[in-house]
C-alpha cells in the first residue's frame, strides 16, 4: 500500500515536472520568435519619408507585402519583399544614413515644393540614391540659420517629436525698447493663440539705438514662436537666425547656401540626442565628395569635420 502511494506521487511529479518543462520551452520559443517590426518604423528609416507619412500611404493602400497589400499595424521581417506602387523597395538602405547641416537663407521655404514657385532648401542639397532628404525642424521664409538633413525617419521624427525637449537657440535683432520688464515677460511666459509660450533663456548680445540684438532659447518648435513671443511685448524682430538646435553649433565659416556632410562622430552625437542607436554613415560616391571637400577648402577645415561648438560658438555677455 505504502509503496503503491509512492509510486503514485512520483508519477505526479514526474507531470508536474514535464509539464514545467514543456511550459518553459513554451516561453523559450516565444521569447525566441522574433515578432518582426512596423512596417511604417521600418518604411520610415528608409528615408522614404516621416512616419505619418507612411501610415497615409499605407492607408491609401500604396504599399504591398509579398504581393499582398499592407495595412496599418503589419509586420515584417527583413527576407519580405516590400513594394511601393508596384516597385520594390531597398529595406538594406535603412542601416545607413547620411546626415547634413545647411545654413538656410533668407529667401527658401523648408517645404519640397512651393505653389508659389519660390527656392526650396532641397534645391541646395545633393542627390541622395536611395530614400530622401528629412527636414529636421522647419525654419520660415524670413529666417536664416541651422538646418539638419537625414535619411533616417525614425531620426527626424525622434528629433522633432515634443517629449525630446531639444533646446533651439536664435540671434534675434530687436527693434524697440527692451527692458527688464519684457525680458522677465518672455521667460515667466506669455499667452499665444496656441498657448502658453516662453523663453528658457535670454542673452544680451549687444547693439545700440533702436536695435538691439539677443540670443534666445526655446524648447520647441511651434510656428513663428520666437517673433509671436517678441510681438506679444510690443516688439518688432527685424532679423532672425538660429544658431543651434541641441548640441548642434551653425559653423561660423558656413556660408549662406551651402550645406556640410556629418562625419560617424558628428551622427553619433544627433543621434545621442534622440536618444537611439547610431548608424553607420553612408558612403559618399566621387561627385560628393568633391563637393564636399570644395566647401572644406572653402572654410579652411578638413573635409572630414567636427560639430562647431566650444570656441566656435558665438560669443554672449550675460545681460
Amino acid at each position: 500500500m505504502a509503496k503503491s502511494k509512492q509510486k503514485n506521487k512520483d508519477k505526479q511529479k514526474l507531470k508536474s515536472d514535464s509539464s514545467v518543462s514543456i511550459k518553459a520551452s513554451s516561453e523559450s520559443q516565444a521569447e525566441e520568435s522574433p515578432k518582426g517590426e512596423k512596417l511604417q518604423k521600418v518604411l520610415a528609416r528608409t528615408g522614404i519619408g516621416s512616419r505619418r507619412e507612411m501610415e497615409r500611404w499605407i492607408e491609401q493602400g500604396r504599399f504591398a507585402i509579398d504581393g499582398r497589400r499592407a495595412t496599418l499595424g503589419d509586420r515584417i521581417f527583413p527576407t519580405q519583399l516590400v513594394t511601393l506602387d508596384g516597385k520594390s523597395v531597398d529595406l538594406g538602405s535603412s542601416e545607413q544614413v547620411r546626415c547634413l547641416l545647411y545654413h538656410k537663407p533668407v529667401g527658401e521655404v523648408c517645404s519640397r515644393k512651393d505653389p508659389e514657385g519660390r527656392r526650396t532648401v532641397f534645391d541646395s542639397l545633393p542627390h541622395v540614391g536611395s530614400g530622401r532628404w528629412i527636414v529636421i525642424g522647419r525654419l520660415d521664409f524670413n529666417t536664416s540659420g541651422l538646418l539638419l538633413f537625414t535619411t533616417d525617419g525614425e531620426l527626424a521624427n525622434a528629433l522633432m517629436h515634443p517629449s525630446s525637449m531639444i533646446e533651439r537657440e536664435y540671434l534675434v535683432r530687436v527693434m524697440g525698447n527692451v527692458g527688464d520688464s519684457t525680458l522677465e515677460n518672455l521667460t515667466r511666459g506669455v499667452m499665444l493663440d496656441d498657448g502658453p509660450a516662453r523663453f528658457t533663456d535670454v542673452v544680451d548680445g549687444g547693439g545700440d539705438g533702436i536695435n538691439h540684438w539677443f540670443y534666445v532659447v526655446l524648447m520647441e518648435g511651434r510656428n513663428r514662436e520666437v517673433r509671436r513671443l517678441w510681438e506679444s511685448q510690443g516688439m518688432t524682430i527685424s532679423r532672425l537666425k538660429r544658431v543651434r538646435y541641441g548640441n548642434v553649433f551653425l559653423p561660423s565659416r558656413l556660408k549662406k547656401g551651402e550645406w556640410m556632410e556629418l562625419p560617424q562622430k558628428d551622427v553619433e552625437v544627433i543621434y545621442g540626442m534622440a536618444g537611439l542607436p547610431p548608424k553607420a554613415p553612408k558612403p559618399l560616391n566621387d561627385k560628393e565628395q568633391q563637393k564636399l571637400d570644395r566647401l572644406a577648402k572653402k572654410s579652411g577645415r578638413r573635409a572630414a569635420r567636427r560639430l562647431a561648438g566650444g570656441d566656435n560658438a558665438p560669443k554672449r555677455k550675460r545681460r
